[in-house]
């Protein structure tokens, strides 16, 4: 997204409907997020401490009233007040008066906790595991892989939103993939490779639908290779985003390294040396001198 994007009257991005509220994100990039969130009257709620003491949430009170006793003291907050928190202590307890609307902005992402989309792709990616049952856990261990590379890159805190969600969610594609084509032992001839071929762009679609749609473009992408070799559309050197190429380095680390019931999975360091004999070929330098750091820090190495 660039420029200026023009929204109108009750659009969103998403919205999920509660028992006493209803919550729609507006907008997001990769960290900020910014929401409407409308509470029924005579609702108690609350705003918990967050995990980073130097995330801070916004709430601009649109419409009604509510009220809190905080720091022993009773505070009532009308249209056109707001309150924000930051390095809170412990949770604060509202109650509202009348319906309330807010204007909900965080720096930190917090919709994907109540997201129905994002269970949907949690679901999507435990079947699409299930389908294959030797990738038990893969989209979790190239997720948790690719992160750490990214930190050790000191990636944006926006690329480090959608790496997390692409790694995790880079093999959605593969739902589409038949059974027999997914679970066959040994090589694949050139129709069922067809098949294979295809799983990044589904994955992309399925994950474009959503509100993490920034994190599509990595999925994608994550088997195009440096030289062009890869595939779905045969990208080269910088064609390729940064997420993917990490995603793609952790991934055929991880598959390398995983036992088969036709092959067992190679030893971490075999895996390696097999990564940084095709440097420059399918993989970034830098981001498979990254992993080789991760791997001695973890005593893999």
């Amino acid at each position: 997204m660039s420029g200026i994007v023009f929204n109108y009257k009750g659009s969103y991005i998403e919205r999920v409907i509660g028992v006493n509220n209803e919550l729609d994100l507006l907008a997001n990039s990769g960290q900020t997020e910014i929401m409407i969130q409308n509470i029924s009257e005579n609702t108690i709620f609350f705003i918990y401490p967050a995990d980073n003491s130097e995330s801070m949430e916004f709430f601009y009170i649109l419409e009604g009233s509510l009220s809190l006793e905080f720091d022993d003291q009773k505070i009532k907050l009308e249209s056109g007040d707001y309150f924000i928190s930051k390095d809170l202590k412990t949770k604060a307890f509202f109650k509202t008066e009348t319906d309330v609307k807010f204007l909900y902005v965080s720096d930190e992402p917090v919709f994907h906790l109540i997201s129905t989309k994002v269970k949907d792709l949690e679901l999507m990616r435990k079947a699409v595991e299930e389908k294959d049952m030797y990738t038990h856990a893969h989209g979790e261990r190239v997720k948790d892989f690719s992160v750490k590379i990214g930190e050790k890159l000191m990636l944006s805190n926006a690329k480090m939103s959608y790496l997390h969600y692409a790694a995790a969610f880079h093999d959605l594609g593969k739902i589409n993939v038949p059974d027999e084509v997914l679970k066959k032992p040994g090589r694949l001839n050139n129709e069922e490779f067809e098949y294979i071929k295809k799983h990044p762009t589904d994955g992309e679609v399925i994950v474009g639908d959503t509100f993490i749609k920034e994190a599509a473009i990595a999925v994608g992408q994550h088997h195009e290779r440096l030289d062009g070799s890869g595939y779905p559309l045969g990208l080269k050197g910088d064609e390729i985003c940064i997420e993917a190429k990490i995603i793609g380095v952790a991934d055929s680390y991880d598959a390398m390294t995983s036992d088969r019931p036709y092959k067992k999975g190679m030893e971490p360091m075999d895996a390696l040396m097999e990564l940084k004999s095709l440097i420059g070929k399918h993989y970034d330098e830098l981001i498979v001198s990254k992993l080789e750091e991760v791997l001695k820090e973890e005593g893999l190495i």
